[in-house]
């Protein structure tokens, strides 16, 4: 059989029945959306989170508390909530560890912030001016925080954006407005640029106060939160940390590493972890939407066999005159191809649409990759080939006698 016979059978074949070929393709369509859609959105969800990550600072190490298992203990709890690093471990990291190029404690807690009868609830750091070099922060009107600032406990903060909005609106100018910490009045001294970001560390609605002031009248402790210590290069990242490591147990009097009270954090450690977990999340989501593609190939499947049911005579008269197995299963082996294309090509358009019109109507970052896409069209075709071999099969088998005298 001619190629151009072929698909020429192959359209008169399918436009005979538009209807059921128009939702055997339908269901193709929505599989390979789904499929384009669900990835893209994984997609998006890891890049944003890495991108988030990375916005935190560059060459970033982070020192945080944990919990101190005792002997028998099996679970390790509280890590990152308790209260087991002081100012003076951030005293020695800068002291004795090489390759630093800047460090900056932290005391950060939630507290209600109000404002000219205005409040909202955000995160308070109390911190030193090197922590808007360590993570990468920008003023955009009036000053960070400065030394003579933290060594005289001053009372004045430094707002993020989103916060500045929450308490005086977009066109306010706050700058040397009171606003009230904990019912203590901090003095603003400066707003800081936009880096976007959302959920509980959007370092947009933040607010930077001096580490002492902090201490004394709001914390009410010596310990700290968290000490970002920010390496001269990528390359020194793996040596400072180990140093970190070492000069903490010391510090801490632990003898084994294990039974640590605090973690040391690489900063392509956690973009790493967060890569794998929104990897998992993507083929979740691509699981769950490869179901209807496997729905979508047993309606090709019921389609062709139905088909190959109702052109049964038509069968026998081919094999009557001349008609080889190979051609007969050719042609219902393409018919099946054809449809799974159609499919495929459609899907790949709406599921480009639904994933934009998910980023343009929820927010949600997408992200559209070549990949997906070859791997969507691709497994439509397979869908074809192996949901239109066993109908196309049988066709071919049909005892043309009997075909031709089926009613």
């Amino acid at each position: 059989m001619k190629i151009r016979d072929l698909f020429a059978e192959t359209y008169f074949a399918l436009a005979i029945n538009k209807g059921r070929s128009g939702l055997t393709i339908l269901g193709i369509v929505i599989g390979i959306a789904s499929v384009i859609a669900m990835i893209a959105i994984g997609q998006g969800a890891q890049s944003s989170i890495e991108s988030n990550i990375q916005s935190i600072g560059s060459n970033l190490i982070l020192v945080m508390p944990g919990f101190q298992r005792g002997v028998g203990a099996q679970v390790l709890s509280g890590r990152g909530s308790a209260q087991t690093l002081t100012r003076a471990d951030a005293d020695a990291i800068k002291k004795e560890v090489s390759l630093i190029k800047n460090i900056a404690p932290e005391i950060s807690r939630r507290y209600q912030i109000t404002a000219k009868g205005k409040n909202t609830n955000t995160q308070v750091v109390g911190t030193v001016p090197e922590y808007s070099a360590v993570r990468n922060i920008q003023v955009e009107t009036g000053n960070f925080l400065t030394d003579s600032q933290i060594n005289s406990n001053a009372k004045v903060a430094v707002l993020g954006p989103t916060t500045k909005e929450d308490l005086f609106g977009a066109d306010v100018n706050p700058i040397a407005q009171i606003i009230r910490i904990n019912k203590i009045e901090f003095k603003i001294i400066g707003i800081t640029k936009s880096k976007g970001g959302s959920g509980f560390s959007n370092q947009d609605d933040m607010i930077f106060v001096p580490f002492a002031t902090a201490q004394r009248f709001l914390a009410g402790d010596n310990y700290v939160t968290t000490i970002s210590v920010e390496a001269q290069d990528q390359q020194s990242m793996a040596a400072i940390q180990q140093q970190i490591t070492n000069l903490m147990l010391e510090r801490h009097n632990i003898s084994n590493p294990q039974m640590a009270d605090f973690n040391v954090l690489n900063q392509s450690d956690i973009v790493a972890a967060a890569t794998s977990v929104t990897g998992i999340f993507t083929i979740l989501l691509a699981s769950i939407a490869g179901i209807s593609l496997l729905v979508g190939g047993i309606g090709i499947m019921n389609m062709m066999l139905t088909n190959v049911t109702e052109r049964t005579r038509e069968i026998g008269l081919r094999k009557a005159i001349g008609g080889k197995r190979r051609d007969i299963s050719l042609q219902f082996l393409t018919e099946s191809v054809m449809l799974t294309f159609l499919g495929g090509v459609f899907g790949i358009i709406f599921g480009w649409l639904l994933a934009f019109g998910v980023k343009s109507f929820f927010g949600i970052t997408t992200q559209i990759s070549s990949s997906p896409i070859a791997l969507a069209f691709g497994v439509s075709a397979g869908i074809g080939i192996i949901f239109g071999y066993y109908p196309a099969r049988r066709a071919a088998k049909l005892n043309p006698i009997e075909a031709l005298r089926y009613e």
